[in-house]
């Protein structure tokens, strides 16, 4: 008992450690403020205990859990000792599906598709849906952006067992898309904004692309609906400097500059800790000439 203590409190001073080490440089920015950094250190710290956490857990080896505590950048050493133990006869889903991300971290998408695929073939029924999701995402990656059929395969057997999974929805709209079918793409992006949070950051592209479809298809799209929509979610979540950027541009462009000037004013009082997003603003505005 006492031995397993010693390792639990071991574990936790060292991912304590690791966690700050990496969060580190997020907290030091000065040129973005604490809402904007929230995020990328949540996500941070989540990676370092993930990383060890998980390999401890699944894999049942402490010593790849150690190293990445006391090494969260030591990424692909941990990669690479995963794709080792992957020759053996024991390794399970788990350790496919944590290949698979590892191998999407260092930017191999091929190979993340082969271990997310043997991740499905390992996988019980109700752990398929999201692990098929990731396997075609995978795929789509490595053809840098293009839905194959075998992508467009395990979409759909991915919707087959979870009809509300995004990933699914969002890259067979684009396959829809890409063949011409905008319809069947609508449809899909329509359904998935109808579930996505009302702060997603890709509620606005998607709304562009809707619309982009829609204006091909000679349906004339509601730009007044969609410029108000866009204004309802910067109000919920006003990190969003592009966001900004779009909207006052959005009201420019249909000749309401009150309107444009007032967006402006609003979004330089929101973002004025983001000396970036402020430069930005104001080629914007001066490409506008408004004030």
């Amino acid at each position: 008992m006492g031995a397993v203590v010693f390792v639990g409190v071991v574990f936790v001073g060292l991912a304590v450690l690791a966690a700050g080490f990496a969060a580190w440089p997020i907290l030091r920015a000065r040129n973005h403020s604490w809402r904007a950094r929230l995020l990328p250190l949540a996500a941070a710290i989540a990676a370092v205990i993930a990383i060890g956490g998980g390999l401890y857990i699944f894999e049942g080896a402490p010593s790849l859990a150690v190293r990445s505590f006391a090494a969260p950048r030591d990424v692909p050493a941990l990669i690479a000792e995963l794709a080792r133990r992957a020759r053996g006869k024991s390794f399970n889903t788990t350790g496919w599906m944590l290949l698979g991300r590892g191998y999407l971290s260092l930017g191999d998408a091929t190979d993340a598709a082969a271990a997310f695929r043997r991740a499905v073939d390992t996988a019980p029924p109700q752990a398929r849906p999201q692990l098929l999701s990731a396997y075609g995402e995978a795929l789509t990656v490595s053809t840098n952006g293009a839905v194959t059929p075998e992508a467009q395969a395990a979409f759909r057997a991915a919707l087959a067992g979870n009809p509300r999974d995004f990933a699914s929805r969002y890259y067979l709209g684009l396959a829809d898309a890409a063949r011409g079918d905008s319809a069947g793409a609508i449809g899909l992006w329509q359904s998935l904004l109808a579930d996505a949070p009302p702060g997603a950051p890709w509620r606005g592209p998607l709304l562009d692309r809707i619309a982009a479809l829609k204006a091909e298809g000679g349906g004339a799209p509601d730009i007044g609906a969609m410029v108000a929509g866009l204004a309802g979610r910067l109000k919920a979540n006003p990190d969003d400097p592009q966001g900004w950027q779009r909207l006052v541009r959005a009201y420019a462009v249909l000749g309401e500059r009150e309107k444009a000037q007032a967006a402006l004013k609003e979004a330089r009082a929101v973002l004025k800790s983001n000396g970036a997003a402020l430069s930005a603003l104001r080629v914007e505005a001066a490409s506008l000439k408004l004030k």
